[in-house]
């Protein structure tokens, strides 16, 4: 019951390295915005805040389409990509990564902004006011005591990577051993005929990876909380 076939593996095997990949690529880009919209007033603000959230409320195939548009191999941006440097990103696990970056974005963003605002501003004013530079309070200062909350959005980030299902099969298909995940393998195997039982056992291991997710972030979160405080 328990045992994966070898296309199982693979398609487990393909989810976790690209939502290893889509999370460390988010994970810069993230930092940096969440800062901009914890630190920072400017024009704009507002905008930005709803373009990154935007993915959580718009319908994922609609977030395909819009990468599909936009990254395909006859996209505004997909065309001279791979024209001037070979790089496509439509119907290959690289897109899958970028897709499931763009999914899990916003709840990345949210967890690293909320910590951000959590720290106590008269600490970076104090390294200031001693000379220290803007860069070198933030990852002397900010940045470390932030890193409950980087980490919590990264776990959260990966989790919604490995569930991602509507943008991707929308903009890089479900191809096997390519971009065939353990939601789109899931889907395949509901379409075949005695395919439950394979079904059942890539859900059980999606439940399983989930929960182990969720309670590794909340269980880190706190420890490095306590020893943030205690130090």
């Amino acid at each position: 019951m328990f045992d994966l076939s070898p296309d199982e593996w693979t398609a487990l095997q393909l989810s976790l390295r690209i939502a290893l990949v889509a999370t460390t690529g988010a994970l810069p880009v993230g930092v940096g915005i969440a800062w901009l919209l914890a630190r920072r007033n400017f024009w704009g603000k507002s905008l930005l805040d709803a373009l990154v959230h935007l993915p959580l409320v718009l319908p994922p195939v609609v977030t395909g389409f819009l990468l599909l548009i936009m990254l395909g191999k006859r996209g505004m941006i997909g065309a001279p990509l791979e024209h001037y440097f070979g790089i496509v990103f439509s119907f290959r696990w690289t897109g899958a990564a970028l897709a499931c970056g763009v999914m899990g974005f916003p709840l990345m963003v949210r967890a690293i902004r909320l910590s951000i605002e959590a720290v106590d501003r008269r600490l970076e004013q104090a390294a200031a006011t001693l000379g220290a530079h803007p860069a070198t309070v933030f990852f002397t200062v900010t940045l470390p005591l932030s890193l409950p909350g980087i980490l919590a959005g990264m776990i959260l980030s990966f989790a919604k990577a490995m569930g991602e299902f509507g943008a991707t099969i929308t903009f890089v298909s479900n191809i096997p051993g390519e971009t065939q995940t353990i939601p789109s393998a899931i889907y395949t195997l509901t379409q075949v005929p005695d395919g439950e039982a394979g079904a059942l056992r890539l859900t059980a291991v999606s439940i399983a990876l989930s929960m182990g997710a969720l309670l590794l972030s909340e269980m880190l979160a706190r420890r490095l909380g306590r020893r943030l405080a205690g130090g």
